[in-house]
């Protein structure tokens, strides 16, 4: 069943990384962090890390809007449910244990799982075969490069737990918002035995910049079980020519594979997840409908809401002030006096109440032709920290829609230094 060594340098060339921790595949070296490899699960600590290298409002802003998009290539990598991106405010856990239950069957081999995954393919030649067993402390996956005649194809699979109850599930199974990520559709269902499916075609990069596409299934069963699949119209995730139109396998054919019977000794043979723990906002944390009901009232008169949404810490609206589309989005962050030195330099502008204000001018994240992304970041004397941003397009991932964003810089600043922000 093994493949040659030109198919595993091949195929390691493209998917290596998901063999990878994904606790691992952390990037900020200049890139938006709501790219594929981002991981789901980092606390408050590390977004505020993540927050202060890159000072973007963009590093937070897939919270809770879909963050199964942006697992990378086989989510779950340590075992423990999938891979995503949230930005939840810091929290305190009240939960009296968080420990999970040792699996109840035995353990498979790499090769027992990739034979697995084999096992659902239809007719066709399979080559670069990769993967993990059920003892690996980065969880049990299988990838491998299909052929069924009408191109090559990298399909991958990861098998973890998770708390179904929990709000990872949720936000794993949730649909993505189209105004952050582009994809052709996107489904939810409940099925007959209690399981949870959500089941994307979309594309490997947000902004299209090639096109290769990513179809990807996200089982959650009701023990606590996830099966992540993903498949794609070339050979390897990344760096790999289109070698055909679309995946090889139908929707019905990927549903297929991620309900399959075929993962249930997989499944046997990890550790329970442990009951996430019941988490409550800081005191200062604000959630979703509160901070875009706030930043609702902040708009000029001028800029007219088409839509908008908020999670926890983050809100965001697409305006129109009769030139066009323009996005503007908020991170409200309690907290950050720690990175203070990081995020507001010598240059910062102070304003009478100590509040300090930085401002900045540059060209958008996700790589919109023609797209720029004008930002007034703040931070108050208790540690909160507002960050507004304005975009000329609608959507990041797509053309500008007009010179400049449909807010001033003087607008944008105003709205960050508000008294809403902290109550008042």
């Amino acid at each position: 069943m093994s493949g040659t060594q030109e198919d595993l340098d091949a195929f390691e060339g493209g998917l290596g990384d998901a063999l990878r921790h994904t606790g691992e595949v952390f990037s900020v070296e200049g890139r938006p962090l709501v790219d594929g490899g981002v991981v789901r699960g980092r606390r408050a600590l590390r977004r505020r890390r993540v927050a202060a290298v890159t000072g973007s409002v963009a590093a937070l802003a897939v919270v809770g809007l879909g963050a199964s998009y942006t697992t990378g290539a086989f989510g779950g990598g340590s075992g423990q449910g999938g891979a995503g991106v949230a930005a939840q405010p810091k929290v305190q856990e009240t939960s009296p244990s968080t420990k999970s239950s040792p699996g109840k069957g035995p353990q498979l081999s790499a090769q027992q799982v990739i034979e697995r995954l084999e096992g659902l393919l239809p007719e066709g030649k399979v080559s670069g075969r990769a993967g993990r067993g059920t003892a690996d402390r980065f969880g049990p996956s299988a990838q491998l490069v299909f052929d069924d005649g009408k191109g090559k194809a990298a399909i991958g699979v990861s098998v973890g737990a998770i708390d179904p109850d929990g709000t990872e599930a949720e936000q794993q199974l949730e649909c993505p918002d189209k105004i952050f990520v582009p994809y052709d559709s996107c489904r939810n269902e409940t099925l007959a035995d209690g399981s949870r499916l959500m089941v994307l075609r979309g594309y490997e990069y947000p902004d299209k910049r090639v096109d290769t596409k990513r179809w990807h299934a996200y089982l959650v069963t009701p023990d606590g079980y996830t099966v992540d699949a993903s498949e794609w119209n070339a050979p390897a995730e990344k760096g790999a020519a289109v070698s055909r139109a679309e995946p090889p396998l139908t929707v019905g054919q990927l549903k297929g594979l991620v309900i399959s019977d075929e993962w249930r000794p997989v499944m046997n043979a990890l550790e329970k997840a442990a009951p996430e723990p019941v988490r409550q906002p800081s005191a200062q944390g604000q959630d979703g409908r509160a901070i875009l009901k706030k930043l609702k009232s902040l708009l000029p008169v001028s800029a007219k809401v088409a839509s908008g949404r908020g999670d926890e810490g983050y809100a965001y609206v697409v305006v129109n002030d009769g030139k066009g589309a323009s996005l503007v989005q908020i991170n409200v962050q309690p907290n950050m006096s720690d990175v203070e030195g990081q995020l507001f330099g010598a240059g910062a502008e102070v304003l009478p109440d100590g509040t300090k204000v930085v401002t900045h001018q540059g060209p958008g994240e996700k790589g919109g032709a023609g797209v720029v992304m004008w930002t007034a970041d703040t931070i108050r004397t208790d540690g909160l920290r507002v960050v507004v941003s304005a975009f000329n397009s609608g959507s990041q991932n797509t053309k500008a829609t007009r010179q400049t964003p449909a807010l001033t810089m003087q607008q944008l600043k105003s709205i960050a230094t508000s008294g809403k922000w902290a109550g008042k």
